[in-house]
């Protein structure tokens, strides 16, 4: 099983750590997530960029890296 950490900027309240959590829990491969303000980090066997494109779609204002 692979792991991957993904870093955030702007993440500022509960509501948007939720709405990642999901969005990231909901894609194929993803065996687990933990959330944070400042990044996340992921169990499982999905690719980066589906990781990365999954946050992206929920238009929320913060930085992927």
């Amino acid at each position: 099983m692979a792991h991957q950490s993904l870093s955030f900027t702007g993440v500022e309240n509960a509501d948007q750590i939720n709405r990642i959590t999901t969005a990231l829990m909901m894609l194929d491969g993803v065996d687990s997530a933990e959330v944070g303000r400042h990044g996340a980090e992921v169990e499982g066997r999905a690719r980066r960029e589906a990781l990365i494109k999954a946050i992206e779609a929920l238009k929320l204002p913060i930085q992927v890296k």
